[in-house]
This record gives C-alpha cells, sequence and structure tokens, in this order.
C-alpha cells in the first residue's frame, strides 16, 4: 500500500493524479491519510468527517467514505424508479404506517411510533433517534429539526396523470421546500415514457411521503376520508381564485396532465376548482410551475391566518424526524438493528 500523509486540519487536499479532491475542512480529526491504488480509496486511522456530502460521522477503517468511486446504492434511485413501481416508493418510508383506514378521520397524520426490526423487536421515535444520533453531524441534526417544524400534512399535493418526469420532480423539488410533506400521483399509461429526472427533484424525493395509485377514484376516496378537501387547478367558469380560497382548511391539490389537464373523473369528484389568476395572453402555467405557486400560496396563506404552516404535535415531529433519521443514510437501519439487538440482550 501506497502511503502519503498529511495534516489535514484546515488545508485542501488534491490528488489530481488520481482525481479526488478533499475540500477544506470537509475532514476532520484525521492525522494520517493512506492511499490504497487496488481500491483507489483514501482511508485514514482515525475517524473521519464528511458533513459537507453526508452529515454523518464514518470511521473510515470500516468503510472507504472519503474518496470512493463507487456510488451509494441509494443515490441511484430516481424518480422514475419510484414511480414505476409500489416497492420503489415503500422502500423510502420506514417507520410503521397506520393502517388504511376508510372512515373519516379528523386529522390526518401517516405513522405510528413503531419501527419493527428484523429480529422481531419494536422501536420507538425516541429509540430511534438515540441510535442514530451519535452518527449524525449537529449540521444535520439541525436540518433536520427545521424541516419537521415546517412540516404539515394539512396541505398535499397530487399530480394526475404527468407523463414528464422533469415535471413530476420539480413539483417534489418544491413540495419539499414548501414543507409539503405528502404528494400522491396517480399512475398514467404513458409510464413507460418516462425519463430520469432525479437532477430536477435535486433529492427531494428522499424526504417526502409519496403514494400511488391506481385510479383517480381511488385517490380521491381516500383522500377525502382523510379529512381532505379535493381542490382541483381548472378554468372553468366555476373556478375560485386561490386567493379566495381558506387554505387552512385540509386540501388536496390536484394537478393535471401536461396536454390534457384535469380529466372530466376528476372535475366530477373533487370538492371544488380553483385557477390562478393570469394577466397575460396565454392561460395557462407550466404544470410544474402551477403546482409550486399553489402550494406556495397555500402556506403564505396558512401563515397568515395562523401564524404558521407546520403543525405538527410534538409527538409527530418526533416521529417524522426518526423517519428522516431513517431515511438518512443506507446504513442508518442497520445502525438502528444492531441497538435494537443490545438493547434485547440487556432486558433477557
Amino acid at each position: 500500500m501506497e502511503t502519503r500523509a498529511h495534516d489535514l486540519r484546515g488545508m485542501k487536499v488534491e490528488e489530481d493524479s488520481i482525481g479526488m479532491k478533499v475540500e477544506e475542512d470537509s475532514i476532520t480529526t484525521a492525522h494520517r491519510v493512506e492511499f490504497d491504488p487496488s481500491l483507489n480509496v483514501l482511508t485514514t486511522a482515525h475517524m473521519e468527517r464528511d458533513e459537507a456530502a453526508t452529515g454523518i460521522v464514518v470511521p473510515c477503517r470500516a468503510q472507504a467514505a472519503v474518496a470512493s468511486t463507487e456510488e451509494d446504492p441509494q443515490s441511484r434511485d430516481t424518480v422514475q424508479h419510484l414511480l414505476s413501481t409500489s416497492e420503489g416508493v415503500s422502500s423510502l418510508m420506514k417507520m410503521e404506517r397506520k393502517p388504511l383506514l376508510h372512515e373519516p378521520q379528523a386529522r390526518w397524520f401517516p405513522y405510528l411510533d413503531r419501527f419493527r426490526c428484523g429480529n422481531r423487536c419494536v422501536l420507538t421515535s425516541a429509540d430511534i433517534i438515540e441510535a442514530v444520533a451519535p452518527c449524525i453531524s449537529e449540521s444535520r441534526k439541525q436540518r433536520f429539526g427545521n424541516a419537521v417544524r415546517n412540516r404539515s400534512y394539512s396541505v398535499c399535493l397530487v399530480v394526475e396523470g404527468l407523463c414528464d418526469f422533469g415535471n413530476v420532480s420539480a413539483a417534489f423539488r418544491s413540495a419539499d421546500a414548501l414543507g409539503v410533506q405528502s404528494v400522491h400521483v396517480v399512475s398514467s399509461d404513458a409510464n413507460k415514457r418516462y425519463k430520469d429526472n432525479r437532477h430536477v427533484s435535486m433529492g427531494a424525493e428522499k424526504w417526502l411521503d409519496i403514494e400511488l395509485w391506481e385510479s383517480t377514484k381511488e385517490c380521491f376516496e381516500r383522500l377525502k376520508s382523510r379529512g381532505y378537501r379535493i381542490a382541483t387547478t381548472h378554468l372553468g367558469m366555476d373556478a375560485v381564485s386561490i386567493y379566495d380560497l381558506d387554505w387552512s382548511c385540509p386540501t388536496a391539490i390536484v394537478v393535471g396532465n401536461e396536454n390534457r389537464g384535469i380529466t372530466d373523473e376528476a372535475l366530477e369528484l373533487s370538492d371544488l376548482h380553483c385557477s390562478i389568476p393570469m394577466k397575460g395572453m396565454v392561460d395557462s402555467f407550466n404544470v410544474s410551475v402551477a403546482a409550486g405557486i399553489l402550494m406556495h400560496h397555500a402556506v403564505c396563506d396558512r401563515i397568515s391566518r395562523m401564524g404558521h404552516h407546520g403543525d405538527l404535535t410534538v409527538e409527530e415531529r418526533q416521529i417524522l424526524l426518526a423517519e428522516f433519521s431513517l431515511r438518512h443514510s443506507n446504513s442508518a437501519v442497520s445502525i438502528v438493528e444492531d441497538y435494537a439487538k443490545r438493547k434485547a440482550a440487556i432486558l433477557t
């Protein structure tokens, strides 16, 4: 093994010969770096912290995490994969979800305070946060906390039969940025024509609750049972301006196909039709732009009426924080599983 020693504290290390670059201060508390040509990675004898990339603290003798050329498997998850199979979406959600209920719900939150491990041990959100906390940087924890405080299920987005993954991805990115945690996708016959546009979503799908539906009717019935009113975007005479709606009421915003718009079935089954007032020569927005405008106005209206958009209870915030912690990295679930084994051994 070829050995190259550097003092990495506050330094910028470059290995131009192998195309690797370590930015200033991205690695701390490391004193000796070893280069293994067979693996094309850097390893160290101490803990290294790659907070800029992932926010997770990694013991480098266990895994070469600094300059490995192998891509994180989770980074290969794309919007196309997620929306093509129900397994793709379900793989994102870690905490146990509430059963699918058909009776009306006063308030919707999808998760139970329960995570089932492979050894059948059941952990709570508090257990998960305790188990994963040592592996997550403080800056990442703060970001999780801020996101959870501003999350809400009271506004959700429904995309009906979109044919362009770029639009779906952009809508996901807007939902995440605005604190809209729940998004729903009604399948389209054009699924096979979808293109991979994960670069558009910037990985936002990883932090959202995505549900897939085979039909508009099934989707709307389930949403109504959860207490949502259904607002479809439409330019008809009966459409209400989005500025005249009270968005403090739980609402599912529905946007339609890029070419055909909202289907007749969706218009018939919805509770109301709404529109974005336009003053120009054209009478429509790009569908992802329309979704962003609708969600942004809904959030602003909720803040003006209630003083806030995020409305999760303390318990719900903790559960969602545990969910984010489990989604944080591929190793998070393994860390929690090991924690469960140790806990079980102590109890026995």
